[in-house]
């Protein structure tokens, strides 16, 4: 039997990658469409995504109504913080925010209705339900970094600006990552999703505060394990003129897109893997 070349192996790759983005765009064009029949409906919950996320910022308000500082970084810096972290967390629910569900349809075996059609399953389930309302997060989100890049003090550099638009599009990758990797652990788990949101959900909430508030061990934990510090810790501390509490040297701000890749990778294995040890209820 002759061997695929590799050249033939990386065009398979890229088909399916084409394949994959093509079917995720028409099942999210669907629910658009279908959302946006009832324009009334999508207003205000998008209005009400908005609010509620807008509460997370209203807590930090009040700690700061009692201090000045918050473990050292004043209220426009911890809101740089929010931003970024809020914008990129917001693309990566709105992108894939869908994948939290995959744990029920593994429990109740409609998993198997996407095995049969001929898509990648990555794409059905990134695409099932498409939240167009959670851009209501997004907005908020950029409100807040609006906000804190209008008062807070910064020696803006060319690196400075390339770096901002880079740290928001790699954190969001790195979110993408963490999500897709937690829907594959509901594979083996199958009753995770309260496990799964803390690196989601829970992530975000944690970056959205200094990391001089945190236990070091904890630091050192979502710098090298599960590398949620390249969201927006490691590149805001640069942009601010922040020093790392682990005292990485400065060019590390810069390799959240290396990050982001890795992470993907990663996560692009423990996906297969999951989706091959798949059983489902009727087995």
């Amino acid at each position: 039997m002759a061997e695929t070349s590799p050249a033939a192996e990386r065009d398979v790759r890229r088909g399916r990658v084409v394949e994959g983005l093509r079917a995720y765009r028409l099942i999210a064009g669907m629910w658009i469409r279908s959302t946006m029949a009832y324009r009334t409906s999508f207003a205000l919950t998008t209005v009400g995504n908005f609010a509620m996320t807008a509460l997370d910022f209203v807590a930090i308000l009040l700690m700061f109504s009692r201090v000045d500082a918050l473990g050292g970084w004043s209220l426009p810096e911890v809101a740089f913080l929010y931003g970024l972290s809020g914008v990129s967390f917001g693309l990566a629910d709105l992108a894939i925010g869908s994948m939290e569900r995959l744990g029920r349809r593994v429990r109740d075996g409609t998993l198997d209705t996407l095995l049969v059609r001929p898509a990648p399953v990555l794409a059905q389930v990134a695409a099932d339900r498409f939240g167009l309302r959670r851009l209501g997060r997004v907005a908020q989100g950029l409100l807040v970094l609006g906000y804190a890049l209008a008062v807070v003090d910064i020696d803006w550099t060319a690196a400075k600006l390339l770096l901002l638009p880079v740290a928001l599009l790699s954190g969001a990758g790195i979110f993408c990552a963490v999500f897709v990797a937690a829907a594959a652990f509901q594979f083996v788990a199958r009753d995770a999703s309260e496990v799964s949101n803390a690196f989601t959900y829970g992530g975000t909430t944690m970056l959205q505060y200094p990391p001089t508030v945190f236990a070091p061990d904890l630091v050192r934990g979502v710098t090298f394990v599960v590398p949620l510090a390249f969201v927006n810790w490691l590149p805001a501390g640069y942009v601010l003129g922040r020093p790392y509490p682990l005292d990485l040297p400065e060019w590390v701000a810069f390799t959240p897109p290396l990050a982001a890749a890795a992470c993907c990778a990663l996560a692009g294995v423990a996906w297969r893997a999951g989706l091959r040890s798949y059983r489902s209820t009727g087995s």
